[in-house]
């Protein structure tokens, strides 16, 4: 008696390794830039919902390694789930560009501001499309209220003045957890989170100085504030994947603000274009375009991917 045929998954694309490291090297290069976010990069790659799947089977790993009844064979489980295939060559890359390419970079932002705000100002302004083409069409109102709102809520967020206070025990916990969730959030930089809240040269100074003390805390504000957002993006993205696409761009949008060309008190005094507005624009509109050229290619590799990995299925004949 025949039995019913098992329906073929979709097979998942094969990583291209190289693809990833370039994936990780980019975002760990934005990254030493206050006002630029690798949750941008994530997204405009393509790999920002699979990182964050991975996370959170890292953290069920840790979990339940901590307090589940069978820890070991739970932790295994949940660590084979994790797609080490993307993750560790884009954690070799992002480590890579930080030590390699931040010192050049940092040069340049520093010797150059209103060229590198400019340039990134036209990357992530280019890079909105990317969050509203994967919640699809036919927005609703309530829809285009969420973007709205979230955009001009993170504009007000980032205009605040930077204070400068005596940096206390839960202070550097809940100001690291904050820091550690822009990372994952597309638009928000981490740095300049800690800079309107004063605690950037703080955190620089106990790095230079080995306060063991200080960076012990943050490191906690880090690890709560990454399991909190990790979780909370993956519940909103599986339950609300369009309103939750739809605030992304709203995010991205409103965090333009620490990247307008002309400014001054770091992107908090925004001042009007100046005589060279037109070598500048031409500068943003470059980074429209080299956003366009990199969707364009990463489509392609991920396309020509897709296809090797069907090719590759063995032809399965129904079980009789």
């Amino acid at each position: 008696m025949a039995t019913p045929m098992t329906p073929t998954p979709t097979p998942a694309p094969r990583r291209n390794i190289i693809g990833d490291f370039i994936r990780g090297a980019l975002i760990g290069l934005v990254e030493t830039i206050p006002g630029v976010s690798g949750g941008t990069v994530a997204l405009i790659t393509g790999i920002y919902e699979d990182v964050l799947e991975s996370g959170n089977e890292v953290i069920a790993a840790l979990r339940a390694l901590i307090t589940g009844p069978t820890r070991a064979e739970l932790f295994r489980y949940h660590m084979s789930r994790v797609n080490w295939r993307l993750v560790i060559p884009v954690l070799v890359g992002m480590l890579t560009a930080v030590f390699t390419l931040a010192g050049p970079v940092s040069s340049a932002v520093e010797n150059h501001p209103e060229i590198t705000r400019a340039l990134f100002f036209g990357l992530v302004a280019g890079s909105v499309w990317v969050p509203i083409r994967l919640a699809g069409s036919g927005f609703t109102v309530r829809e285009g209220i969420i973007g709205l709102a979230t955009a001009v809520a993170t504009f007000l967020l980032l205009g605040l003045p930077a204070t400068q206070l005596e940096p206390t025990g839960w202070m550097i916990v809940l100001a690291a957890s904050i820091a550690v969730c822009a990372l994952l959030l597309p638009g928000l930089s981490g740095s300049f989170l800690l800079l309107t809240v004063g605690l950037y040269q703080p955190t620089l100074q106990a790095v230079d100085d080995r306060n063991f003390g200080y960076l012990g805390l943050f490191m906690i504000g880090a690890l709560v504030g990454l399991v909190v957002i990790v979780k909370a993006l993956r519940v909103l993205l599986h339950r609300w994947h369009r309103e939750t696409m739809i605030a992304l761009a709203g995010l991205m949008v409103g965090a333009l603000r620490t990247l307008w060309p002309w400014q001054h008190d770091e992107g908090r005094g925004l001042m009007a274009p100046g005589d060279n507005w037109v070598s500048l624009t031409a500068i943003c509109l470059g980074g429209v375009v080299l956003v366009a050229i990199t969707l364009v290619i990463d489509h392609r590799i991920q396309s020509r991917a897709l296809k090797n990995t069907a090719a590759a299925e063995p032809a399965q004949s129904p079980a009789l």
